[in-house]
């Protein structure tokens, strides 16, 4: 068995969280190497793309975090084997991307800018994404985003949904997402409700 270690931030949520979730839920054994933000200058160098999240691998450092949710999502049986299967657990993964990154943009904003960038993005991205996720979950039978199972595009889903449902990010409705897409919080409830996930949570409170 590889030895493994994930570097991330010591948060619950953001893109380390998916690769987390689905090493435990494999039972996969690895070293949960959480970053605290205040020590992340100092461990940032050490980084290939000074950039987390980072999966060690015996000593080979693997970066890009879909790219390392495919790698575990392999290991934890997470991930689907028909290429057809896999390019729809990949579609979700990548869209959740590019709204990802209109949201980062946001974090180091001067107050003002922020609320007038985050309220700008309620009025358009985010619904725009929401919607089209949830009619993916539809078109693919309602319960999971791909293989008829949990993959690690519904992890990455779960984790986005719970961010935006969680109330941290300012000037962002905690409705959001049950105004735009009530279906997605069904299935954050289906995944939250997965056993080891509420056991991973109960260990780690926030």
């Amino acid at each position: 068995m590889s030895k493994l270690k994930l570097s991330y931030f010591d948060v619950h949520g953001g893109r380390g969280e998916p690769a987390r979730l689905a090493l435990h839920i494999g039972g996969i054994a690895f070293e949960d190497h959480r970053i605290p933000r205040d020590q992340w200058m100092a461990a940032k160098p050490q980084m290939p793309l000074l950039a987390i999240p980072v999966l060690e691998v015996d000593g080979y450092q693997l970066t890009q975090s879909n790219t390392i949710n495919r790698y575990v999502g392999r290991l934890a049986g997470l991930y689907p084997e028909n290429a057809w299967q896999a390019a729809l657990c990949d579609e979700v993964m990548d869209a959740l991307e590019d709204v990802a990154n209109k949201l980062v943009a946001t974090f180091f904003m001067a107050d003002v800018e922020k609320k007038t960038a985050r309220e700008a993005l309620v009025k358009g991205p985010l619904p725009l994404y929401l919607k089209r996720l949830e009619a993916c979950l539809q078109q693919r039978g309602g319960q999971y985003f791909a293989d008829d199972r949990l993959t690690v595009a519904d992890l990455k889903v779960f984790v986005w949904i719970r961010q935006l449902l969680s109330g941290v990010l300012d000037h962002i409705p905690t409705d959001l997402v049950g105004r735009e897409a009530p279906l997605l919080v069904e299935h954050f409830e289906r995944v939250n409700n997965h056993p080891k996930l509420k056991a991973y949570y109960a260990a780690r409170p926030a």
